[in-house]
């Protein structure tokens, strides 16, 4: 596998940490895209497209049926993404990104956070299962993490999303766990929550990052 991937990229208009757009299955690089600039305005915008077709329909891993993953595919699915943002990050010049990711795309992005803790500055997980059900120790040691998960959520059972919180909090992240009167489907009230997040959140590497 190679580790480039269809995407967009949108320069920063202003001061704010990147954003890495991660969409649900069926979207594509440019779903996202207004979304960001929503959340974080003037952050750069990096924004790939799933290289995995279900159906027709761009995913970033594999699935063997609703809700249950193909957990090799997940891992190097997950590490081929991790390789291509770290090139870009060099290619664009860019400070370690926030993942924002939606279903499939917030999935891959809580991978990524488990098995490469280092390429993320945080991130804002909306409507997130447990992607790995024995998921490698990583220090995530006070990295931000904002989970959305949606009272009426007909696919994602409340625990799993518990569960995934208490996991990413376990490894030393600063978990927010929040839940609005939602489906499924992304609401207004989880796009104001984003942005109240990221402005309040701090995603500076912690002092022992930065001296070694």
């Amino acid at each position: 596998m190679t580790n480039e991937f269809i995407h967009r990229f949108e320069p920063a208009k202003g001061v704010g940490t990147p954003l890495l757009l991660l969409h649900g299955t069926g979207g594509d690089e440019n779903d996202l895209l207004q979304l960001g600039e929503v959340i974080s305005p003037g952050s750069a915008l990096l924004s790939p497209r799933g290289k995995v077709l279900e159906r027709g329909m761009p995913r970033f891993f594999r699935r063997l049926a609703e809700g249950v993953f193909d957990e090799a595919d997940v891992k190097r699915r997950a590490n081929e993404l991790a390789d291509f943002v770290e090139t870009a990050r060099a290619r664009y010049e860019l400070d370690a990104p926030v993942a924002l990711g939606y279903s499939n795309g917030a999935n891959i992005a809580a991978a990524m956070m488990f098995l490469r803790p280092q390429v993320l500055a945080g991130a804002v997980l909306l409507r997130a299962m447990v992607p790995l059900a024995h998921a490698p120790k990583a220090d995530l040691a006070h990295r931000p993490v904002l989970i959305s998960s949606g009272s009426r959520d007909p696919i994602i059972p409340a625990s799993n999303s518990t569960e995934l919180a208490a996991l990413l909090a376990s490894a030393g992240a600063n978990v927010q766990h929040s839940i609005t009167p939602a489906g499924h489907q992304l609401a207004q009230a989880d796009v104001a929550l984003a942005k109240q997040w990221m402005t309040a959140s701090d995603f500076s590497p912690p002092a022992a990052a930065l001296s070694g």
